[in-house]
C-alpha cells in the first residue's frame, strides 16, 4: 500500500497546475472542440462528413490540452509526445485537405489551452470561425461549375480525335481526355474526361448530343472522384 501511496507521490515528473487550473484547461479544450466540430458540421457540404470524425475533432483538443499541460517544462516528455503525434500523422488517411485543416486547428487549439494562452486560443479561433463561416456563406473559391467524370463508349473503327469537342466546349467550361482503352475484345473503345459542368447546363441534352455522335452506344457522366 505504502508503494502506490508513494506512486502518486512521486515528484521526479511534476506540473506547475493546480487541480482548478487542471478542471479549468480540461473545460477550456473542450469549449474548443465543441466550437471547432460546430463549425466543421456547419460548413461542411460534403457527403463523407461523419460524427465521428466531429467527435474526433473534440477529443483532440482535450487530450492535446491534457499531454502538453502535464509535459509542462520537461523536454524528454516533449519529444516523447511528438514521436507519438508522427506515428498518428503518417498511419492516418484523411479524408480531403480541408479534413487535415481542421485537425491541424483543433490541435492548435489543445497546445494553446495546455500552456495556459487561454485568450490567445479564444481569440485566434474565434477570427478563424468568422473566417471559415463567411467563406462558406458568400461560396467563396467555388468553382464555376461541377466537376465530373465523362466516360464514352465508341466504335473501334470511329476516329474519335476532336469528335467531342466542340460538344463537350459547348456545355463545359473545361475538359480533357484523361484516358483512352479498349473493351468488349477490343471492339469498342473508351474515352474518359475531366469535365466542368456550367451552372446551368441541360445535361439530358448534353448526353443525347453526344449519343447521337457515338452511335447510341453507352455514356456515362458521374462525379469526379466516383468510379464507376
Amino acid at each position: 500500500m505504502d508503494k502506490i501511496i508513494s506512486l502518486f507521490k512521486n515528484t521526479s515528473f511534476s506540473t506547475n497546475l493546480t487541480f482548478g487550473q487542471l478542471l479549468f484547461t480540461v473545460a477550456m479544450a473542450a469549449v474548443m472542440g465543441l466550437m471547432i466540430a460546430a463549425v466543421y458540421k456547419y460548413t461542411n457540404s460534403s457527403m463523407e462528413y461523419t460524427q465521428e470524425f466531429a467527435v474526433t475533432l473534440v477529443m483532440m483538443s482535450v487530450i492535446i490540452a491534457i499531454v502538453v499541460a502535464a509535459i509542462g517544462g520537461n523536454v524528454a516528455s516533449a519529444f516523447s509526445f511528438a514521436g507519438v503525434l508522427s506515428i498518428i500523422r503518417f498511419r492516418t488517411v484523411m479524408g480531403s485537405p480541408r479534413d487535415v485543416a481542421f485537425v491541424l486547428f483543433s490541435v492548435s487549439a489543445g497546445l494553446c489551452v495546455g500552456v495556459g494562452a487561454y485568450l490567445y486560443a479564444a481569440v485566434a479561433s474565434a477570427a478563424l470561425f468568422v473566417l471559415v463561416i463567411l467563406m462558406y456563406v458568400f461560396n467563396l473559391f467555388a468553382p464555376k461549375g461541377s466537376a465530373k467524370r465523362l466516360k464514352i463508349t465508341i466504335p473501334e473503327n470511329m476516329n474519335y480525335e476532336g469528335i467531342f469537342e466542340e460538344i463537350i466546349d459547348r456545355y463545359c467550361t473545361r475538359h480533357r481526355l484523361v484516358k483512352v482503352e479498349n473493351a468488349d475484345l477490343g471492339t469498342l473503345f473508351e474515352l474518359v474526361y475531366e469535365v466542368e459542368v456550367k451552372k446551368g447546363a441541360n445535361e439530358k441534352a448534353f448526353l443525347d448530343e453526344i449519343r447521337c455522335k457515338n452511335g447510341n452506344l453507352s455514356i456515362s457522366l458521374v462525379l469526379a472522384g466516383y468510379h464507376n
